[in-house]
């Protein structure tokens, strides 16, 4: 921590601290990166060595904001504003960035990666992944920010997580293997490197290898993770995509109960593995979504702060049965001041809202309709796959059996599924 003189970070960055302070900082900052639990604990543990270290009040904020931890958001960064005169020039920097993005404004951090590449928490913050939601919709506008910052790291095993994801996203999915086991091998516990691992498996239908290394990792170097039901949620993904609906139910019953979720992670995980799971052929006695949407809150399911969480409140409404609430998110996201909630979530809910009205052909034209504009949802090519899900469920129902089919060979074409397999069969015997 102390490098040439002062209180640095990992990245060689000067801390405005003192050595307790920057010791309980920095150890949080690591935890955060590499998707450990409690990493808020211990940066707020920094405020307890000097209350007026103005990086860690606008980290807080940050975290608050980001992760739903349980922060005085509006405290955190006053106190921010009002002790970063005392820093430096990147501390200053760092804390504006973080005031400008929590009001909607990203271009400083932006800015500010230019200068201070190695800031490794905006870094994070500016690419959407299991931690944060990002700073731009377009994909390929976050992949040029962490393809930019490559030169600083070197072989740094977060960054390496961080751009095999990336590559995922790019669908270089060996590219995504090597970066991600390349990391994994210099530090087993990294999160980041864990969870392209697992997008890799799962793109590639690698399910029983997937599967079985992830059970371990879990159960082993990633058992402090803090986002483990995201880690169950891929785990359930390899298991459904085998047909195996014992072994999802027994995942649910053990790791994916909407209780043990974290924040919004009940509908995001959750909530769309149940739906999955009863849009699957052969699905019985599937549990209902009831807890899910208390777990998540009316707030979200009818008022969602992005598009990402207004796809998952819009399935998980439409499971519910709940068409009067469905229409309310249409009509909330008709009239949102976000393009994506008007142009993307409000045609969602409304297609669903023809789907539970039993208007089943018309749901699967206006999804098909939406198909080319899913990305703009963001989250993963995983998690998308709902909508796609959906359009299948609603062409059956409307016995448009040989459209059914079409979807269900592009799909197969992409990976081997025996889940998909199954669906198809089902659909040739019509």
């Amino acid at each position: 921590m102390t490098v040439g003189g002062g209180c640095r970070d990992d990245y060689g960055y000067h801390l405005t601290t003192g050595d307790a302070a920057a010791g309980a900082y920095v150890s949080g900052v690591r935890d955060l990166l590499r998707l450990r639990r409690d990493a808020h604990v211990r940066i707020a543990a920094a405020l307890a060595h000097d209350p007026t270290f103005a990086l860690a009040h606008a980290d807080l904020a940050l975290l608050g904001h980001e992760m739903c931890v349980d922060v005085d958001i509006v405290s955190r960064l006053e106190d921010a504003r009002r002790l970063v005169g005392r820093a430096t020039e990147r501390e200053r920097s760092h804390v504006h960035a973080v005031d400008r993005h929590l009001q909607g404004d990203h271009l400083p951090l932006l800015q500010h990666l230019r200068t201070y590449p190695r800031d490794a928490v905006l870094l994070s913050v500016a690419m959407p992944t299991i931690a944060f939601a990002g700073v731009t919709e377009v994909p390929a506008e976050a992949w040029a920010i962490v393809e930019a910052a490559a030169p600083a790291y070197g072989d740094d095993p977060w960054f390496l997580g961080l751009l095999a994801f990336v590559r995922q996203e790019q669908r270089r999915y060996d590219d995504a293997m090597t970066l991600s086991c390349s990391a994994l091998a210099a530090d087993p516990t990294a999160g980041h490197a864990a969870h392209a691992r697992a997008h890799a498996h799962y793109e590639t239908g690698d399910h029983d290898a997937g599967l079985a290394w992830m059970d371990a990792w879990v159960a082993g170097d990633g058992a402090g993770t803090e986002s483990l039901t995201h880690f169950s949620w891929h785990a359930a993904l390899h298991e459904l995509s085998l047909g195996d609906l014992d072994a999802v139910r027994r995942r649910y019953e053990t790791q994916l109960q909407p209780r043990q979720a974290v924040g919004c992670r009940a509908l995001v995980d959750t909530g769309s593995l149940l739906y999955r799971w009863a849009l699957t052929p052969d699905a019985a006695t599937v549990p209902d979504l009831e807890e899910v949407a208390r777990a998540a809150g009316r707030g979200v399911l009818e008022a969602p702060a992005t598009a990402f969480l207004g796809m998952h409140a819009a399935v998980t409404l439409l499971a519910l049965g709940d068409l009067d609430a469905l229409r309310r998110l249409a009509d909330r996201c008709a009239g949102h001041p976000h393009a994506t909630q008007r142009e993307v979530v409000a045609p969602l809910a409304r297609a669903l809202g023809l789907l539970g009205s039993g208007r089943a052909s018309e749901a699967a034209d206006r999804l098909a309709e939406l198909a080319p504009l899913c990305w703009r949802f963001g989250g993963s090519d995983a998690q998308r796959e709902i909508v796609e899900e959906t359009r299948i469920a609603a062409l059956l129902r409307a016995e448009r059996y040989d459209d059914a089919r079409t979807l269900l060979d592009a799909r197969l074409d992409r990976r081997p599924s025996p889940r998909d397999e199954r669906w198809r069969a089902s659909a040739l015997t019509q």
